[in-house]
């Protein structure tokens, strides 16, 4: 055989050499060898059930921007809370309240984000961010992204594309974990982080 040259022939176990496996000839070469092409005679097709069609024929037939405006919605609706609970001013165990602080008495990792976002929607980024400064420091970008998301979905812009490296995205995940547990801390100047 000459050099470079790649052998197809069998080997003793039944498949080609160099890696490759061999087309089944009974199933119209188009499977490996012993490999079946088709479900076998006992499996039906599965059909969708009438719900599955009715959400699919829904979503074939709803236009670009209901997606978008449907997330906007839940951000509406959040921003409303927001809006009329007040949260600076309920009480720590007014409900709804977080089950973690209600149990433990510690903040959990995003305690004070209610009241941030309150502060941020009256404009006082000082208050916001003494509530949660990650929350506040992240808001821009997310708000950003769900832009560019939803400008495309809706309209087809094609706004410049965020990227954010695995390397930004782990040191801001370990950052949220370090003021998770340092706004615990029982001592100054880690006091100041307790809402």
């Amino acid at each position: 055989m000459p050099v470079g040259a790649v052998s197809t022939s069998s080997g003793p176990t039944g498949l080609a050499s160099a890696g490759e496996v061999p087309a089944d000839p009974a199933s119209g070469g188009s499977g490996p060898a012993g490999w079946p092409t088709a479900p076998p005679d006992g499996y039906a097709e599965l059909k969708p059930d009438r719900i599955t069609r009715f959400v699919l024929r829904l979503y074939e037939r709803s236009p670009r921007w209901v997606v978008p405006l449907a997330a906007v919605g839940c951000v509406a609706i959040g921003m409303g809370y927001a809006l009329l609970s007040n949260p600076t001013h309920a009480a720590p165990d007014a409900a709804p309240t977080c089950l973690l602080k209600l149990t433990t008495g510690l903040d959990c990792p995003g305690c004070g984000g209610t009241r941030a976002l309150w502060y941020v929607l009256h404009a006082d980024l000082p208050a916001a961010a003494r509530h949660h400064f990650l929350f506040v420091f992240a808001l821009p970008f997310l708000a950003y992204l769900f832009v560019a998301w939803a400008g495309n979905q809706a309209f087809g812009w094609r706004l410049p594309e965020l990227r954010l490296s695995s390397k930004v995205i782990v040191g801001f995940m370990g950052a949220w974990l370090a003021f998770s547990v340092l706004r615990n801390l029982p001592w100054a100047p880690f006091t100041s982080l307790y809402v």
